[in-house]
């Protein structure tokens, strides 16, 4: 019986607009109503991923940066998983061999070297996944960003790095080719102690192998005293796979990476069809089945 749901935000809750449809909301809500715990489990930081859930009026507890950062309902955080001097260093030196743009997030901000080059990086990954992008909406979240303080351009990330009272949780690579990605990849795999994923084709998310999806929500669980075989997990790309391997009920989006299908233990509608809502739905039918099902034991 599901007692605990993780479910990622881009790709998964989120429609490619950045909200959260009205049947996904309500699907939440009757699952918390039926004393079902939900988690939200993104590559996103914390202060970009509250500004969406806040909206929907519910507390929650957050995974966010993959894993390296967990806050319970109350937003304290509980655990953080940092990247050391030494593998940033080891990582940007990758980075720069293979000429990869890559932002850094911090526990304060993120920052990048072009604000323009993020910019095409969105309208890229809206081609990507299918839809028209839309630049003027796509220049606005920008802007808000850069208001809120949340996103800072710079061009003196050693700065950040030497920084003692800010900590490294994860460095976010883009490149349009596939060859400079594969082999970044291959040289980060040597480096040891890192968790190297992604959440679109031409991306890698990077964090300290501690920080990781699946490891976050198995703490989760049992500081809520849940059996991982209880937990749901909704998905839709390669950083979600450590905690879909993990989980009693893994359930992969209609949009999802083709990897992600293949280790699911169930396929649900895409993001633009309310796909959350449906596996919520499906989940809470089947607690009803179980419980209707142990009632006629007992008579």
């Amino acid at each position: 019986m599901v007692k605990l749901i993780a479910l990622d935000m881009d790709g998964t809750l989120l429609t490619p607009s950045h909200e959260i449809s009205p049947r996904n909301q309500a699907a939440i809500k009757r699952a918390m109503e039926r004393g079902v715990q939900v988690v939200v489990a993104t590559g996103r930081a914390f202060y970009e991923a509250h500004g969406v859930i806040s909206k929907i009026d519910m507390k929650l507890p957050y995974i966010c940066l993959n894993g390296a950062e967990v806050r319970n309902e109350s937003h304290e955080i509980l655990t953080t998983n940092a990247l050391n001097s030494e593998l940033i260093e080891q990582a940007a030196d990758v980075f720069r061999a293979e000429d990869i743009f890559y932002q850094i997030y911090t526990d304060r901000a993120i920052y990048t070297a072009s604000i323009e080059r993020d910019i095409e990086i969105f309208k890229d990954l809206a081609s990507q996944m299918g839809h028209q992008p839309d630049e003027s909406r796509i220049r606005s979240f920008m802007e808000e960003r850069i208001e809120r303080g949340t996103l800072i351009e710079t061009d003196d990330y050693k700065a950040i790095f030497d920084r003692e009272d800010e900590n490294v949780l994860k460095l976010l690579a883009s490149s349009s080719s596939k060859p400079k990605l594969v082999r970044a990849k291959n040289s980060l795999y040597e480096i040891g102690n890192l968790a190297v994923s992604a959440s679109a084709p031409h991306n890698i998310e990077l964090t300290h192998v501690n920080a990781q999806k699946g490891i976050a929500l198995a703490n989760v669980a049992e500081i809520m005293g849940i059996d991982m075989k209880d937990v749901m997990a909704v998905g839709d790309n390669l950083n979600d796979i450590s905690m879909l391997k993990r989980v009693g009920t893994s359930v992969a989006m209609g949009n999802a990476a083709s990897e992600v299908k293949g280790i699911a233990d169930k396929v649900t509608a895409t993001n633009t069809e309310d796909g959350v809502a449906i596996a919520i739905e499906e989940a809470l039918e089947e607690m009803d089945r179980e419980k209707a099902g142990v009632k006629d034991k007992e008579v």
